[in-house]
């Protein structure tokens, strides 16, 4: 099996996309994250534009990886002056990564009209850039900017570019799609020229962007051509549309094309260690996403649920456990009875398809599906509703009532609005207050408030996602309204969802749900440990 070598550049070029921001400790968690999978390479920030990277590569030295290998990133020296008086290549040696990444132009525009300089001067800045680091111990890969443009407009000069790091002693050369609007039968006739040209000289890499959503095509063709690194981000973020999607790319690779990315036994971890990153980067995993999304091997139209009851191979393209993922059968209007059962089963194995709540439970779903509920999207409140139903719930409290106030102008920064609410614990009150950024934060901080005395495990629920659907758009601002929150405690992720007339109420409902689901699952867990 080729072994393909993957570079992640989450903490680089996954930083410039919008939205992103990493906070010191936040890069070290990736990093761990990261080396936990296997990856061989994390390209993980540019020492010479900013403190916070400088930072970092003096933190990072405190917690050992085991699998990866960091680089510290960079462009070749400037314009008409020598590689040691360099400020920013100074910074490269200061991060004391033992491999650096060094970016250089190779379309004659940026040379002539962006960088102003001459062509002869930027074959010098390439080759003595990478000299100059080759000589200080580092191993050196070339990313050669804008290359397919450069390509198609004057491939003769493109190459010159390729030798001159060569000659400066690269070991790698990592072509970069940078404007990302290659056609794949273009990308693939410029790596197959490359590797012919120069692929007995240096590794050949490729780095691709998603501008028109074929980044990991072109990556995936470019390994098929003799590419033997690849570049991109895990979850795919990055400017513009996005890097390539290493998610995506390491099981197309090591699944479908028989090449070896990461260690195979680390397969099943691909799933998780995505979900911990979006989670480092406060952002919500794609459901559709490929491979590792809720969604990747979700089922809901009743004839093909029924068919991968029988034989997953009828609707999956591969097992989802290999990758660290699980099969969903969604709840819906359209879902068989087979459907239900088998998601009932999970928390509830003594039923069966012969007992009569199966038929009641249908029956409920339908008419509160009617009423504006979803739960295709909401495994948990599906639970709550069938435990209440077989009697498998019992009420963590009671509430007496709540209320909520909003303020403006903010008194102060964060804050422009305070709930109230009164509950009852096994006869005992709490009447607590919150303040927050908006209703619902302030409830959900108040409802901690007034639980974490009695159940401590709601200081670990976090909500990574709320959505709003107003379900009946007539009516204006006297519409329902449908509120999914999705939580995690960092172990696993579970999504609720209440609908009223009321915004407020709605939240309070999908609320109530996702901390109730969380207790029951860690009361059943103690009755399993003893």
């Amino acid at each position: 099996m080729h072994k393909i070598e993957i570079l992640d550049s989450t903490l680089r070029d996954g930083v410039q996309g919008e939205g992103i921001n990493f906070s010191v400790q936040d890069k070290i968690h990736i990093c761990q994250a990261l080396d936990a999978l296997g990856i061989q390479y994390i390209e993980a920030g540019n020492p010479g534009s900013n403190p916070k990277d400088i930072e970092f590569f003096q933190e990072i030295k405190k917690y050992p990886l085991q699998n990866s290998k960091l680089c510290a990133f960079g462009s070749t020296r400037r314009k008409d002056i020598r590689c040691e008086e360099d400020m920013n290549l100074s910074s490269i040696l200061a991060a004391d990564t033992e491999c650096v990444v060094i970016f250089g132009k190779t379309w004659t525009f940026q040379v002539t009209d962006i960088i102003k300089t001459s062509l002869e001067e930027n074959l010098a800045m390439i080759r003595e850039t990478c000299a100059y680091l080759k000589a200080n111990g580092r191993r050196v890969f070339y990313d050669a900017e804008h290359f397919f443009t450069a390509y198609t407009e004057n491939k003769d000069y493109a190459f010159k570019t390729l030798q001159a790091a060569i000659e400066g002693g690269a070991e790698l050369i990592c072509l970069c799609e940078t404007k990302g609007g290659f056609m794949i039968d273009d990308c693939r006739a410029a790596v197959k020229d490359v590797v012919k040209t120069f692929g007995s000289k240096a590794r050949i890499g490729i780095h691709t962007h998603n501008d028109c959503g074929l980044a990991v095509a072109n990556s995936l063709v470019a390994v098929q051509e003799g590419a033997v690194h690849v570049q991109g981000v895990l979850l795919g973020f990055g400017e513009r549309t996005g890097n390539a999607n290493l998610s995506s790319i390491i099981p197309n690779l090591q699944l479908k094309m028989g090449y070896e990315c990461i260690p195979q036994q680390n397969m099943k971890m691909l799933t998780s260690i995505c979900k911990q990153i979006a989670e480092i980067t406060n952002i919500s995993l794609n459901s559709q996403s490929p491979f590792v999304g809720s969604s990747a091997f979700a089922h809901k139209a009743g004839m093909h649920i029924d068919a991968v009851l029988k034989n997953p191979e009828a609707y999956e393209h591969i097992n989802p456990e290999v990758v660290g993922n699980s099969r969903v059968f969604l709840m819906s209007e359209v879902a068989g009875r087979a459907t239900i059962l088998e998601k009932i089963q999970k928390f509830a194995p003594g039923i069966n398809k012969e007992d009569s709540v199966v038929k009641d439970i249908i029956s409920k779903m339908k008419d509160l599906e009617f009423q504006g509920y979803q739960f295709e999207g909401a495994d948990g409140s599906f639970e709550l509703m069938v435990r209440k139903m077989i009697g498998q719930y019992q009420p963590f409290f009671k509430l007496h009532y709540y209320q909520t106030n909003g303020s403006n102008p903010r008194p102060e920064e964060g804050v422009c609005c305070c709930a109230q609410l009164k509950v009852e614990v096994d006869g005992q009150i709490e009447i607590t207050a919150g303040e927050g950024d908006g209703p619902v934060n302030a409830l959900d901080i108040a409802l901690r408030k007034a639980l974490e005395h009695f159940y401590p495990a709601v200081s670990k629920i976090r909500l990574v996602d709320y959505k709003v659907r107003v379900l009946d758009g007539k009516s204006a601002t006297a519409a329902k309204v449908r509120v999914i929150i999705e939580s995690t405690d960092s172990e696993a992720s579970w999504t609720t969802v209440g609908v009223s007339a009321d915004l407020i109420e709605a939240s309070w409902i999908a609320l109530v749900d996702s901390f109730e689901y969380k207790l029951i699952h860690d009361i059943e867990k103690h009755f399993k440990r003893i």
